[in-house]
């Protein structure tokens, strides 16, 4: 197993910064996306309601089917995964970010509202210093569970560790097989261990 990493490094270092890649596009206009809706749903309960009910009936879509929707419109590669992968990321993103904003103490609002600071001075100055453990929790959750679902996005050929590992299944090789699951499992351990130390800082 090692011997076979060693002579095709380079395939399996490609495939790792694919995933990478896909990691961080999907992550930046994910949160881009989820910090403007979870402004628009702090607006209106009955907004916040919808949106997330919205997100919870699409996230229970298998994500080959979501790909399957997609692939006509987007075609198959890279754009259809990150796409995917965006719309899966409201779900968590979006209640934790809900969820963060909502647990301030009511009385340091109704403190923050009797200064005059207004709806939105009051989202920005107060909830969301106050919230930014749960918030950066959302994210990390966010980040493992992309790590994941990009893997199954090598089925339409958008690249990849999930490539290393299902070329391996495609061809019955342990090699690649092994390979494809250390990388995307340690990628997802490592993400996340580095975040929760992130987050303890917090």
């Amino acid at each position: 197993m090692i011997e076979y990493g060693s002579n095709h490094l380079d395939k399996l270092g490609k495939a790792l910064l694919e995933h990478l890649e896909m990691l961080v596009a999907t992550m930046m206009i994910s949160i881009l996306l989820a910090s403007i809706l979870t402004i628009v749903a702090m607006s209106s309960k009955i907004i916040s309601k919808m949106l997330i009910q919205l997100f919870t009936v699409i996230y229970s879509i298998p994500s080959l089917a979501l790909f399957a929707i997609l692939i006509p419109v987007t075609g198959l590669g890279k754009v259809t995964a990150i796409t995917v992968l965006i719309i899966y990321n409201q779900y968590i993103l979006l209640r934790n970010f809900i969820a963060g904003l909502n647990e301030i103490d009511p009385s340091i609002l109704e403190a923050a509202a009797g200064i005059g600071l207004s709806n939105m001075q009051v989202l920005f100055r107060v909830r969301l210093p106050l919230s930014v453990k749960t918030l950066f929790t959302g994210i990390r959750l966010a980040v493992v569970a992309t790590i994941g679902t990009s893997t199954i996005a090598a089925f339409i050929n958008a690249g990849g560790l999930g490539s290393i590992l299902f070329d391996g299944l495609r061809t019955m090789n342990v090699y690649k097989i092994l390979w494809g699951c250390l990388l995307s499992a340690g990628l997802a351990i490592s993400a996340n261990a580095l975040l929760i130390r992130i987050e303890k800082r917090f």
